[in-house]
């Protein structure tokens, strides 16, 4: 679904139509899904983010004044879930690498194409998703929203509450070293490739709980 179909959906959604409910989990279910277990790195956590963000967008969606940036409106929501789930999470990890300790050699020269844009839907898209998780998780956070939701310079900087100079280097720094393990894997097959997970099947208590949060949310909204 491209932006006017999710501003489409989000006035839907906004307006109480019966089918914009189904249309809005189903679209974004799997994106916070993915986006979560990325920057949480476990699957029960990033169940447990993607049902909480949706849980907070249904319960916050009259606060939505911008129908257009929805997607970056939802992924604010998922960061600061994720970032909570991180400091109570059993599998938090107890130190993270920043690219600041990282050797010199990391900083390769950019390239106008990212590493990952000509294979986001190729059989290399494993590959690539390790590759994110292994980065630090503020150029993580970056890439993610960047190259893989597709938000603008702009949006991530208001998703991240950093400037967009400080988006930009991330970026760049971020690519530069999966760039440099792209190569490692092109040539020497020095990485696992496995698929990535999916998100288990809706609940009907999961469901029932979102559709709630959503009729409060708007007053408008029909039955379904």
């Amino acid at each position: 679904m491209d932006k006017a179909g999710e501003t489409h959906l989000a006035q839907a959604l906004l307006a109480g139509e019966s089918g914009a409910f189904e249309e809005f989990v189903e679209h974004f279910r799997t994106k916070l899904f993915h986006y979560s277990w990325l920057m949480c790195g476990h699957i029960d956590d990033a169940e447990e983010v993607a049902q909480e963000t949706l849980l907070k967008v249904f319960e916050n969606i009259d606060s939505l004044r911008e129908p257009e940036h929805v997607r970056a409106w939802v992924f604010r929501i998922a960061r600061n879930a994720c970032l909570m789930q991180r400091r109570k999470s059993v599998f938090a990890p107890s130190h993270e690498l920043s690219l600041d300790d990282l050797p010199p050699a990391v900083e390769v020269p950019d390239t106008a194409v990212s590493p990952d844009s000509q294979l986001l839907r190729s059989e290399l898209r494993a590959v690539l998703d390790r590759l994110i998780a292994e980065l630090p998780p503020p150029y993580r956070a970056v890439v993610v929203l960047r190259d893989l939701e597709e938000l603008s310079t702009e949006e991530t900087a208001q998703v991240l509450d950093v400037t967009a100079d400080v988006v930009k280097t991330r970026l760049h720094r971020g690519r530069a070293a999966m760039r440099q393990k792209l190569d490692c894997y092109l040539n020497n097959r020095c990485l696992d490739d496995q698929p990535g997970p999916n998100p288990h099947p809706l609940t009907a208590a999961e469901r029932d709980t979102l559709l709630s949060a959503w009729r409060r949310g708007v007053p408008a909204a029909g039955t379904l």
